[in-house]
């Protein structure tokens, strides 16, 4: 028996209207017993409009949304009661809720719920959570498409055609003798293999370009001092971020900035120039802006445009060489000539080319900000597990192992999949993904 649970479902602010959620098995005796008019006996989806009290005390005139499980969010009896919007008043209903048998609900607990009454699977339930976190259009669009199920109907037929093989090779273990079975031979495992593989590095690579949407890159500005950097902060942010002075060394920490660029959030961090200082605090920026450039998934090399290059600029060079990295020029308006190279004057917001590379080196189309995708580390990294053993599985048939060896690494894949899903037994996992939803959802 789920035990009835209570929170509130809107922000904890003052506003026009405010809605309380309560779920449980018994959610409709409890709330039966502060509100006007008995709901115990509801059978179907129901409106209606009533005052909570507590005892004799009227606390405030509601309306009150009624959910008969198993239709209903959380696959149980379900109330949500809408009350005006003062903070005193939701919180005086909630706690007459729990006087009369609620308990306050726990992050994530219905969405928790919904999953384990089956009414929505474990990557539906994550797309919950980045529904409420998406900062751009095009990342709640990917999260919505995941929330819709579209992105478990891709996982599926793969998770079918895994499974269609592990059957068929138990029956050929358990049932040797039956002549009008398939053979699970060699050839058909490697066959099969090839068939699904394909299907699953597609996903992986949709859904990394996915994550990218719904998450950004971060992206780091590097360069030795006084080559402009804080000044391509504040050009591609549009805001005055950084200070900005021709005084080497001004910046001594990271600075930080977001912008939007055509979908993608860049998390940009503007570093400390690097070079050998004496200086206690510049040298604890110069760390600072080295750890970034291992922590950022792109690297934004500055150079002088107006000198030649000189050892601390080869010496960033060489420290970023293994770094998805862009170089640019800077002070384009009086450099030497860099016929071939990305050139802008961020001090007169000339950075177009620039904005272009990026937009280039990040490798994100128009169509992946269409199709459905998995898009977080859980999802992805399972994913490449799955493609792994079944690389693992056609190597084991190509050398002629026995099938029920070769079925261990088919039982890996499958398992894999069925925990993308949420299909494994994984109590603890989905308690720690619940976890870091708001209270109320």
């Amino acid at each position: 028996m789920f035990e009835t649970i209570v929170a509130l479902a809107t922000a904890p602010m003052k506003s026009a209207l405010a809605i309380i959620r309560v779920s449980g098995d018994d959610c409709f005796d409890v709330v039966s017993k502060c509100f006007s008019k008995d709901i115990r006996n509801i059978e179907k989806r129901t409106l209606l409009v009533g005052e909570i009290a507590n005892d004799n005390t009227v606390i405030d005139q509601v309306v009150l949304c009624a959910y008969k499980g198993p239709k209903s969010f959380t696959g149980e009896n379900l109330v949500e009661i809408i009350c005006h919007g003062s903070i005193l008043i939701a919180n005086q209903i909630i706690e007459v809720l729990i006087k009369n048998g609620a308990r306050l609900a726990t992050n994530g607990e219905y969405s928790s719920r919904a999953f384990l009454h089956g009414k929505i699977d474990l990557i539906q339930a994550e797309s919950i959570n980045d529904v409420i976190n998406a900062t751009t259009k095009e990342a709640k669009q990917l999260s919505i498409k995941s929330l819709k199920g579209e992105v478990s109907d891709l996982v599926n037929p793969i998770k079918k055609s895994i499974a269609d093989l592990i059957a068929l090779i138990e029956v050929n273990i358990d049932f040797p003798e039956y002549e009008d079975i398939e053979v699970a031979n060699k050839d058909l495992i490697v066959k099969s293999i090839d068939k699904i593989n394909p299907s699953i590095e597609k996903l992986i690579s949709d859904g990394r370009k996915a994550k990218i949407i719904k998450d950004g890159i971060k992206v780091a500005i590097v360069g030795k001092p006084n080559v402009g950097k804080s000044s391509l902060l504040n050009a591609l942010t549009g805001e005055e971020k950084a200070i900005v002075t021709d005084i080497a060394g001004t910046t001594r920490d990271i600075v930080e900035g977001e912008i939007n660029l055509k979908g993608i959030t860049l998390h940009l961090l503007d570093t400390a120039g690097i070079r050998d200082v004496d200086d206690k605090v510049e040298s604890i920026g110069v760390s600072r802006a080295k750890k970034s450039i291992e922590d950022a998934e792109l690297v934004i090399v500055v150079l002088d445009g107006s000198r030649l290059l000189d050892e601390q600029d080869k010496e960033i060079l060489e420290l970023t060489k293994d770094k998805t990295r862009i170089i640019v020029y800077n002070k384009k308006d009086m450099q030497i000539a860099n016929e071939n190279a990305i050139n802008i004057s961020a001090l007169n917001n000339d950075i177009q080319p620039l904005v272009d590379e990026i937009y280039k080196v990040v490798g994100i189309d128009e169509e992946a900000f269409e199709q459905p995708a998995l898009n977080n580390t859980r999802q992805l990294g399972l994913l490449s597990k799955s493609y792994e053993s079944l690389k693992k599985a056609k190597e084991d048939a190509l050398n002629d192992l026995p099938v029920d060896l070769i079925s261990i690494s088919l039982m890996e894949a499958y398992t894999a999949i069925l925990e993308i899903l949420g299909e494994a037994n994984q109590t603890d996992l989905s308690k720690e993904i619940f976890s870091r939803f708001c209270v109320g959802k």
